[in-house]
């Protein structure tokens, strides 16, 4: 059975993760070489972790792990509930502190949401595919979505939150919702926006938009980040300044350089051919997604890997986006790459389930 799921595995995916891990930690080993490499040592210490976790994943047969996602959602609602409790870091309460560590319970409901709403849409859909656009059935999906959601938002960790709307709209577009529903969502986003920012953003949130929109509107105050971004990213033109050698990053004018603005590190020290291929990495990475969803031996897998496809397009557009200044900021982490250790091990859990899927599939060659 282990030899024909590792014959299966749709092996493009995991290479695709190794050299994101490798670039990373090489920006890391650069962004932190004036702190004792402390955040690098601690990014090795969680890939160490996951990677054994990762496998375990990858031969547990993932129709076994969607079955008991009910019983993980409940366990990680009562932690994003807890988690309100703590203390706020950086004005969110979205972390436990255990020892020197930090678990953000948000990074890993990303993936129990994901196998929940696979297995509920797919036993609505025993009925019939069509199930999934009554009024009932869409609202169970939603109530299932909005629940982590809800509780995200309240942290507040909207860039998060906003990955949870990406794998549902990924979900619900492969289960065949009407289109009318599409439509009808779009025109409430519509009007919703305006609403949103006039009277229920609150007031830094705003500013990020109003930055957003003119960083120049406070250059030494909430756009000086994405200043800093945009000048670094500019700075490494063709072949970048080299390693250790940013002037944004190494004198300190990039931050913060090893979470949210990784990716203007690597465009500065390294260069655009690197950065280019950061993003042609991640293009692979979610096309091969992608690819599995579509080739999945039943509709649980297609659902979960189209979840996890979602989830890794809006984290990649986000995080490139916005040190681009093509995009709000919203924290968002460049998975792979920038640090975090529940983001680090969240990530490797679900390519896990991606090389699970592809790995119990059909032989690719006789699937159109």
């Amino acid at each position: 059975m282990k030899r024909k799921i590792l014959k299966n595995i749709e092996w493009g995916i995991l290479i695709c993760t190794i050299l994101l891990v490798a670039i990373g930690l090489v920006a890391l080993t650069s962004a932190t070489q004036n702190s004792d490499y402390d955040e690098l040592k601690k990014q090795i210490m969680w890939l160490v972790i996951s990677l054994p976790i990762m496998i375990v994943v990858i031969f547990v047969d993932y129709n076994f792990i969607a079955k008991i996602s009910p019983i993980l959602y409940g366990i990680i609602i009562a932690l994003l509930i807890g988690v309100l409790f703590t203390e706020p870091i950086n004005g969110a309460t979205s972390w436990f502190n255990i020892g020197s560590a930090s678990i953000q319970p948000a990074e890993f409901a990303k993936i129990i949401c994901i196998l929940t709403l696979a297995l509920v849409i797919t036993k609505i859909q025993k009925n019939g595919r069509d199930e999934i656009s009554r009024i009932s059935k869409l609202a169970l999906v939603i109530l299932v979505f909005l629940v982590p959601t809800l509780l995200i938002i309240k942290q507040p960790d909207y860039g998060t939150a906003l990955a949870f709307v990406m794998a549902l709209v990924f979900m619900l577009f492969v289960a065949g919702i009407k289109k009318r529903y599409i439509i009808i969502s779009i025109l409430l986003i519509v009007i919703a926006v305006p609403l949103l920012y006039f009277f229920v953003l609150p007031e830094h949130a705003k500013t990020r938009i109003d930055v957003f929109l003119n960083p120049d509107i406070d250059p030494r105050g909430a756009g000086y980040n994405i200043i800093q971004s945009k000048l670094a990213i500019g700075a490494g033109e063709l072949f970048g300044m080299g390693l250790f050698k940013g002037n944004q990053t190494q004198l300190g004018f990039l931050y913060p350089k090893t979470t949210d603005f990784i990716f203007a590190l690597i465009a500065e020290e390294m260069g655009f051919i690197v950065a280019a291929g950061v993003i042609i990495l991640y293009v692979i990475l979610i096309t091969k997604a992608i690819y599995v969803a579509k080739t999945a031996k039943d509709d649980l897998g297609s659902y979960i890997a189209t979840g996890i496809a979602g989830v890794f397009f809006f984290h990649m557009l986000e995080n490139i986006g916005m040190t681009m200044g093509l995009l709000p900021i919203t924290g968002i982490p460049l998975p792979f790459v920038s640090y975090g250790g529940s983001s680090l091990l969240s990530n490797f859990i679900m390519i896990g389930l991606l090389l699970n899927i592809s790995g119990r599939r059909q032989k690719a060659i006789f699937i159109d």
